[in-house]
């Protein structure tokens, strides 16, 4: 049996809660899935939290996610997973390093709105599905182009663009209810 009917089985199989088929599942991709988190994170434990994390993911969400390519939605899951914890890491280090920590009380109130303002964002950034959030965020905070991300994540272009332009209008409509809550509150 070759590795396509293989993972055709196993997520028929995944969709029924077999424990079984999940369990082959991790062990079959396991240790591939790891070396992609570390050639990303460069970071073993890093790397082991990620992996567990998309496998913890699957199992939760089995009976409602639709997958055409295991192989494929497993590296793009710890692709992403990889490429979130890189952009958390970076972003603790900004914080830290910032001015705004060394001297907390002369924020005045446009600091603030901008530091909310950020976070918001990047929360309605993290709460988008997986693909069009990792598409955003390469294309945003990685500087990618659209071939270049296409390459990476092995989809067309056209694809690319779809997810950056549903990225931009879930943002668009979050920003707009933000304004509508600074206007109630002002």
């Amino acid at each position: 049996m070759d590795v396509e009917d293989l993972e055709k089985q196993w997520l028929v199989s995944l969709q029924r809660s077999d424990r079984e088929a999940f369990a082959d599942i991790y062990d079959f991709y396991w240790k591939k899935l790891l070396s992609i988190a570390f050639t990303l994170t460069k970071n073993k434990e890093t790397a082991e939290e990620i992996v567990q994390e998309v496998f913890v993911s699957l199992w939760n969400r089995r009976e409602d996610v639709q997958i055409s390519s295991l192989s494929h939605y497993l590296a793009t899951a710890v692709k992403f997973s990889s490429f979130k914890s890189l952009q958390r890491a970076r972003r603790r280090e900004e914080i830290l390093s910032s001015e705004i920590l060394q001297v907390p009380y002369q924020q005045d109130q446009n600091t603030i709105d901008a530091r909310f303002l950020q976070e918001y964002l990047h929360g309605v950034v993290d709460s988008l599905p997986e693909r069009c959030r990792l598409v955003f965020q390469l294309s945003r905070d990685e500087h990618y182009s659209n071939r270049e991300i296409a390459t990476e994540l092995q989809i067309s272009e056209k694809a690319v663009e779809a997810n950056i332009t549903r990225a931009l209008k879930v943002l668009r409509v979050q920003l707009r209810k933000v304004g509508f809550i600074f206007l109630f509150f002002l």
